[in-house]
């Protein structure tokens, strides 16, 4: 009978995952991109066996009343299955680089200094509920030469154990330590308080979920933190734009999933297109019951829409981040009110512009403090495996370590080498 507290729990793994972490930083590009083949060949053939495994984790989150967009987040379909599996394959096809070496350059002395990229360690990942995030998480641990603590929500156990031990299996399959990859195997909420506080095991956390998870390990923690609290996305419909091809981006960035922190929550609207552009996304987002909250001057154009719901905004509005059917809408002047809202109100993390103008793109891209920032397409873009990354640890939303979605060089660092022949210094 297994009587281990859950702090002895932690502890042990951070040991495995310390002593893991020295073969995994000196693993071959080759080895590395056997694992990462093999796991997404699983992830193909296991699908039925992993499905049965998410099935119990969704008929227990609908007995446990959570709202459908937090069930929806939950699923393992054939399509997520498919792009976690391909996300995989284009971790293993990209160049690794670890152990590249930057900015060598010859100095005074006669040494040569520059910088050479490193694994960080050991990171430990606190997620709720996207059990590919699992995925993510450890296929981007095998590329970059990590080890990783994984830690998912208790409302996805199931699935993240059967993901979990087809990463350990390809782990095996590649010759490199099944310790590599760990995944916390109580949903005792104490494991949290102790991964966050064992910081000569570990070398970063990365949360990703709600705002009080975060906030939570913001404050606790004894390991340095890579994180984002909201998503509070804008797309931008400025004057000059294309009106269909604004009214394609808006639709997409809203509704083409609602749950995504990369979904547009605002919709900005300048004066001079709103006549044109408002009835005709209204018409859109009536069509698939999306509320409108919208300002006094945008309800006279979103009101012809047959079937709208619409809301009068509050100021609270443009700081919620909705994850659902619903939508702030605001006219503004021009380019100027929108960039000074979006820099106001967002959580710096996703925002984009519809325009013509080549001068407002670029003052947009320059002005617009996220970390990512887009020109005539969709926010939902946001997303390291669209970003070619292969897969994504999270968005960051920080300034430093890493900024917007964190693939394999946000989970790196760089260290000085010094190359010499003899040299001293005088």
């Amino acid at each position: 009978m297994n009587t281990r507290t859950t702090e002895e729990i932690m502890h042990a793994m951070g040991v495995q995952a310390r002593r893991a972490s020295a073969r995994m930083a000196i693993a071959s590009a080759k080895e590395k991109a056997l694992a990462l083949r093999f796991l997404a060949d699983l992830l193909r053939q296991q699908a039925p066996a992993l499905q049965v495994e998410n099935a119990k984790d969704l008929e227990r989150a609908r007995a446990n009343g959570l709202t459908e967009p937090m069930v929806d987040r939950l699923k393992l379909t054939d399509t997520i299955l498919e792009t976690a599996a391909q996300g995989c394959e284009q971790l293993a096809a990209m160049p690794d680089i670890i152990g590249d070496v930057i900015g060598l350059r010859q100095q005074p002395s006669g040494i040569r200094v520059g910088q050479m990229r490193v694994p960080l360690g050991v990171f430990g990942m606190i997620y709720e509920s996207r059990p590919n995030v699992t995925i993510e998480a450890a296929s981007l641990a095998i590329k970059s030469g990590n080890a990783c603590i994984l830690r998912g929500g208790s409302e996805a156990i199931d699935s993240n154990k059967a993901l979990a031990a087809l990463v350990r299996q390809a782990l095996v399959h590649a010759q490199l330590p099944e310790d590599g990859v760990q995944l916390v195997p109580t949903t005792d909420r104490a494991a949290v308080g102790a991964l966050i506080t064992m910081p000569e095991y570990v070398d970063v956390i990365i949360p990703r979920g709600g705002r009080g998870l975060i906030e939570r390990i913001s404050a606790e923690a004894k390991v340095p933190v890579i994180k984002h609290l909201d998503g509070i996305c804008h797309t931008y419909v400025d004057d000059p734009s294309n009106i269909e091809q604004a009214v394609v981006i808006a639709d997409n960035a809203k509704t083409h999933k609602y749950s995504p922190c990369n979904a547009t929550e605002t919709l900005l609207v300048a004066r001079g297109v709103a006549e044109q552009f408002l009835p005709k996304i209204a018409a859109i987002y009536a069509a698939k019951g999306v509320e409108m909250r919208v300002t006094d001057e945008a309800r006279a154009w979103v009101s012809q829409a047959p079937q709208a719901h619409v809301v009068s905004a509050t100021e609270a509005d443009w700081s919620t981040e909705y994850l659902a059917p619903i939508i702030s809408i605001k006219i503004v002047a021009g380019l100027d009110e929108a960039i000074a809202h979006i820099n106001q109100y967002g959580s710096h993390h996703t925002d984009a512009i519809v325009t013509n103008n080549h001068q407002h793109a670029q003052r947009f891209l320059r002005e617009v403090d996220s970390a990512s920032v887009m020109v005539n397409a969709s926010t939902r873009f946001a997303d390291g495996f669209e970003f070619g990354l292969g897969a994504e640890i999270g968005i960051s939303t920080d300034k430093f370590h890493a900024r917007g979605p964190v693939g394999v060089e946000g989970l790196t660092s760089l260290k000085f080498i010094v190359l010499g022949e003899g040299e001293i210094r005088q």
